[in-house]
């Protein structure tokens, strides 16, 4: 079988593994295999699911230094952020674990006498996943934890950038008690993606990716057959400033969001809409912080700034700030490649501040998905608002104000699945639902309560121990006044 090498990005001569490249013969039999381990699998009852989940969740959590040192030498994160991966995983272990004793559904009275009417959950049988890269134990653990509990048997396409992550979570729910043909991992580029996202054995198919590949895959997967798809595809996510926000406090969102994780997260920060007033200090604190930002391998506790993941990405990114100056906009800092000491051959992009940015600009409309933040100047908080909800994508957003009305005044017209009020657009939690609105999803949420709904299928259930036949959706009750000659 042909392989592949994932390596690390801050130095790819540290080759982490070497992993098959999953053919659509490949994905017949896993998508086989657990679908054979998915009735016994339902027949578990939810609290005992979950029990497993949890179980696996503490197992994780005891595991956690290797595991982050695992994601900062694959994705290229940080050890902070690399540790809180890890723990996103830990945490939504417990919080669905947590739901397998919480209401599976909903019961409503009947308009009929000696009648019962209830809803349920019940799986779908085998859900296809497609991961990326940027939090390769965290989003696999927001899947494939709800879609157990549900009762599903899974196959998960992790990114050819970080398969040894996803086996070491899959290894972690096996080892916790989740059973082994239940959740299989098939590997490569296209063609396993292709051949999952249309396989006739798959029930849901759940995709995070980029928007032109989400597009087609959600296409294909349709046009083979009916079957649940639910997509995360990114975002263009804005900061608004306010004239009277805490400039500190917006400082130091603005660098988290927009340059943690080399800006490489689909909530991060990437465009700051800012009062004219106040633009110059704001842009002048965030440029002195950039500075002070230190790129190195990400398992260097002292490193603020790891790599991008591939030097096809450094490429990208460096072409979309040469075109933002193309177009008038100003490099006020970075717009150049690093060199950190010990990482030869890892593409390193400076944080990069870029000012004098209009909305009509590519590089305010378009993802960038590296460490960029152009700045626009705009005045009116209404015309602030029409410039966040411009762009395709309405995944986050945030606004910085000291006002209570100006705030919910934003929140309420931002067409966005996340909005933030005094904090970056980065750091949602996992009680809550995550999803966007747009180009960005179709509806579906993850995490939260509602993280189960792409999972399973509604089962509506009425019981009548009347005796006799009763009819509904007919009319029971005359009209009054009707056939008394009134």
């Amino acid at each position: 079988m042909a392989t592949f090498a994932s390596v690390n990005p801050a130095r790819p001569t540290d080759v982490i593994g070497s992993f098959p490249s999953s053919t659509a013969s490949d994905v017949d039999r896993a998508v086989a295999t657990a679908g054979e381990a998915q009735p016994a699998w339902a027949r578990v009852p939810v609290p005992a699911r979950g029990e497993i989940i949890a179980a696996a969740g503490t197992l994780l959590a005891s595991r956690k230094v290797e595991l982050a040192d695992l994601v900062a030498r694959e994705a290229g994160k940080i050890l902070l952020e690399a540790g809180g991966d890890v723990q996103e995983a830990i945490d939504m272990a417990h919080f669905v674990a947590g739901q397998s004793r919480a209401a599976w559904g909903e019961t409503v009275p009947s308009e009929l006498a000696s009648k019962l009417c209830w809803t349920t959950r019940q799986p779908v049988g085998v859900v296809g996943m497609i991961t990326p890269w940027n939090f390769p134990v965290a989003i696999p653990s927001w899947k494939i934890f709800p879609a157990l509990l549900a009762g599903n048997g899974i196959v998960i396409k992790p990114s050819e950038h970080a398969p040894a992550c996803c086996e070491a979570f899959v290894g972690a729910c096996t080892d916790a008690g989740v059973p082994e043909a239940l959740v299989q991992v098939v590997h490569g580029h296209a063609e396993p993606g292709a051949a999952l996202a249309t396989h006739p054995g798959v029930g849901a198919l759940s995709f995070t990716g980029s928007v032109p590949t989400g597009r087609a895959v959600a296409a294909s997967a349709m046009e083979s057959g009916p079957r649940l798809v639910s997509l995360e595809l990114g975002g263009k996510n804005a900061m608004v400033v306010r004239p009277d926000a805490d400039l500190d406090l917006a400082t130091d969102g603005a660098v988290f969001g927009a340059f943690g994780t080399a800006g490489q997260r689909c909530t991060s920060t990437s465009r700051l809409i800012v009062h004219p007033d106040v633009a110059g200090p704001l842009v002048d604190r965030i440029v002195k912080r950039a500075a002070e930002l230190v790129a190195g391998d990400p398992t260097n506790p002292r490193a603020d700034l790891g790599p991008v993941i591939d030097a096809r990405a450094g490429e990208r990114i460096a072409a979309m700030v040469d075109d933002a100056v193309a177009e008038g906009a100003t490099v006020a800092h970075g717009a150049s490649a690093l060199h950190p000491d010990g990482c030869v051959g890892g593409t390193f992009f400076a944080p990069t501040v870029l000012t004098g940015v209009q909305p009509d600009h590519r590089i305010a409309r378009e993802e960038v998905f590296g460490p960029v933040l152009a700045v626009l100047e705009v005045a009116d908080l209404a015309d602030a608002v029409d410039v966040v909800n411009s762009v395709e994508y309405g995944l986050s957003a945030a606004v910085y104000t000291s006002d209570i009305g100006t705030a919910l005044s934003a929140v309420d017209a931002i067409d966005a699945g996340i909005v933030y009020v005094n904090a970056p657009t980065i750091g949602a939690e996992i009680p809550l639902p995550f999803g966007g609105t747009k180009h960005t999803g179709n509806g579906f949420r993850e995490a939260g309560t509602r993280g189960i709904e792409q999972f399973s299928q509604v089962k509506t259930v009425y019981v009548d121990y009347s005796g006799r036949l009763q009819r509904a959706q007919l009319d029971n009750r005359p009209t009054p006044g009707a056939g008394d000659g009134t």
